[in-house]
């Protein structure tokens, strides 16, 4: 955060900025955006190991939310599929449902998530993890975007607000 308020103040020193419309928050520039995740258009992002995949929100869907205060989380043996609600998390601001990216079993929760729920703002792709899933069609993973892909459809979203 420190480092955040310092780049914008010395940003806005030097009048420069990272953002093609002025109206946009230099801070939005510096969401990370992991190498070697699959993102999907709704925010949440996969991390495919083996067997299992994980899953969370994005950095950049955590700084639009602010401070996360709650999250709903589903039981494990469940299942979820592409595009559905899984659960939901309530920020400062507003509550927001989850969508899962690809169809699959629950294998794990975040319990972690329902004392800690300020994870996801801290280390969205570590300790903010919401749910491992056994994955049940690789073509799903596929579909989803790379980190330069979802980076210009950040970009290109920002813009259009």
């Amino acid at each position: 955060m420190a480092l955040r308020m310092w780049a914008s103040s010395t940003a806005n020193a030097l009048k420069i900025s990272c953002a093609s419309k002025p109206h946009l928050s230099f801070s939005r520039c510096f969401s990370t955006v992991l190498d070697g995740l699959k993102y999907a258009e709704s925010h949440e992002w996969v991390k495919h190991e083996g067997s299992v995949a994980t899953i969370g929100i994005t950095d950049h869907a955590q700084d639009h939310l602010g401070e996360v205060v709650f999250v709903e989380l589903p039981e494990p043996g469940g299942s979820v599929s592409k595009g559905k609600g899984f659960g939901a998390v309530e920020s400062v601001k507003a509550t927001s449902d989850v969508n899962s990216p690809i169809s699959g079993e629950i294998v794990e929760v975040n319990s972690k998530l329902s004392e800690a729920p300020g994870m996801i703002n801290s280390s969205p792709y570590e300790e903010g993890w919401m749910i491992k899933v056994k994955p049940s069609s690789s073509s799903e993973l596929e579909s989803l975007m790379s980190s330069k892909e979802y980076t210009e459809f950040c970009e290109e979203e920002d813009a259009s607000h």
